[in-house]
């Protein structure tokens, strides 16, 4: 009978029986035990419009505690009321502290800790600035993954040259690079860079339907001159089922997505397709984590002071570093941009947007005992707090209970927590450990006060 694993390779047998569903589901049930908690990490540049000194509050809700559906969309003024439909899945945190300074670029030196919760570079400095550290989904990956397989580093933007990648570090200014075609990092994910087109070709056409396979079949019995209305019905839904069924679990994406992503790949960069590209890099993300082929993945949307030009209400507005500065310049001077808060504002939503849909998209695959949403955490991070540059309230939305270790449904203020703590307890939601084998308690810079952030811990 199928599991759900060789249902995730596509070595699946062929069934017609109409109790097909039904048997399958006790499996699918003992199953689950094999979905090991994961962790995936958004990063959104440039702070967001939260209340500090003159800048009004637009991003989190108005009190803290239980969020419920209902309470984030009587808010709809506040962006995170964009993730309403999975209030009970979500910890929003403020009050999170970067512990170190910059040197001499907020939005470098910003990127280098917010991964990482390590020091920043002495040499290079600037925007060439480093971390001093390892990141947590390099942690992830080498504590937890098979050996020799490494995190999942997507990218999704322009690449100017100035900052590029900021995330994903294999120890001190070690700086991974990232993947910013999907039709690429889906190929290499799955192995399937090293064949050539025909094989590829070939392959695809292997990854038949079970429907296919018994076509003739389904065909002399949907017929069938006995055969009523409703039980024709019944069928129809039933081998729809199935169809829907193996979409939603082959470890491969559908040829129309694969083909979009391949008619991509020569404008991956372009600034109009960074939406595009995003939600493919995120299927690309998702699949990858239904598929048990990494623990960890990034996906940085924007080069590191995000000069995307985004798209509001049909116009295609000043950069976002631009906007983000309330200044049509990339310095310290020049012209107000008119409503630069509201767009700033509407930038963050489209960053939630993005988030919902990774959610969407985990929350899409049953893995028998429940969504693969339940089993890890995502977590949309900014390396940076507001328009001011600071380290201080860096905002960190996250989604996923981590196979019931978080505490999810609620919003808490925890009033100025390095980040090093937040990172060790996501670490440890997944199963990372000290040297020790207790919980991970000491990752980032050592000269940081270890310990795990418990009221975002569930028990």
């Amino acid at each position: 009978m199928i599991t759900r694993r060789r249902l995730l390779q596509g070595l699946f047998g062929v069934t017609v029986a109409l109790p097909f569903l039904e048997s399958l589901a006790p499996k699918k049930a003992k199953a689950a035990s094999d979905v090991a908690p994961f962790a995936i990490f958004l990063r959104q540049a440039n702070g967001v419009v939260q209340q500090t000194n003159d800048e009004p509050e637009m991003y989190w809700p108005s009190k803290t505690g239980t969020l419920t559906t209902a309470s984030m969309q009587a808010e709809p003024g506040r962006a995170t009321s964009e993730l309403a439909d999975y209030a009970d899945k979500l910890i929003l945190l403020k009050g999170i502290n970067f512990a170190f300074n910059g040197n001499g670029c907020g939005h470098s030196g910003g990127g280098n800790q917010c991964l990482t919760a390590a020091k920043v570079s002495a040499d290079p400095s600037g925007n060439l600035s480093l971390s001093m550290g390892e990141s947590l989904d390099n942690r992830i990956a080498s504590q937890l993954n098979p050996t020799g397989i490494e995190p999942l580093t997507l990218y999704a933007g322009k690449k100017s040259g100035y900052i590029d990648e900021v995330m994903s570090y294999r120890g001190p200014k070690q700086l991974r690079s990232a993947q910013e075609n999907p039709f690429k990092a889906y190929m290499d994910l799955f192995g399937l860079s090293a064949l050539t087109p025909e094989a590829f070709k070939q392959l695809q056409a292997q990854r038949k339907s079970v429907n296919d396979l018994v076509r003739e079949q389904m065909q002399s019995l949907m017929s069938g001159p006995d055969l009523s209305k409703a039980d024709h019905e019944r069928l129809d839904l039933h081998f729809q089922s199935i169809r829907d069924l193996e979409n939603k679990l082959i470890c491969s994406l559908g040829t129309d997505d694969v083909q979009s992503m391949k008619d991509i790949e020569a404008a991956c960069r372009a600034n109009d397709n960074i939406p595009m590209v995003t939600r493919m890099q995120i299927d690309v993300i998702a699949l990858a984590m239904a598929c048990g082929v990494t623990r960890a993945a990034t996906l940085q949307i924007g080069d590191g002071n995000d000069s995307t030009q985004y798209i509001i209400d049909g116009v295609k507005q000043k950069s976002f570093h631009r906007i983000s500065h309330r200044i049509d310049s990339d310095g310290s001077v020049g012209e107000p941009i008119a409503n630069a808060v509201g767009l700033h504002h509407e930038i963050d939503r489209i960053h939630l947007r993005h988030f919902k849909y990774l959610l969407d998209k985990l929350n899409s695959y049953d893995m028998g005992s429940g969504k693969l949403l339940d089993f890890g955490v995502a977590v949309l991070l900014n390396d940076l707090a507001n328009l001011y540059h600071s380290y201080h309230d860096v905002p960190y939305v996250m989604a996923g209970g981590a196979g019931g270790f978080l505490k999810t449904g609620q919003y808490l203020d925890v009033n100025g927590v390095n980040n090093n703590k937040l990172l060790n307890t996501i670490g440890t939601a997944v199963g990372c450990t000290n040297a020790a084998g207790g919980p991970l308690d000491d990752f980032g810079d050592p000269e940081l006060e270890k310990g795990l952030i418990s009221e975002i811990m569930a028990g």
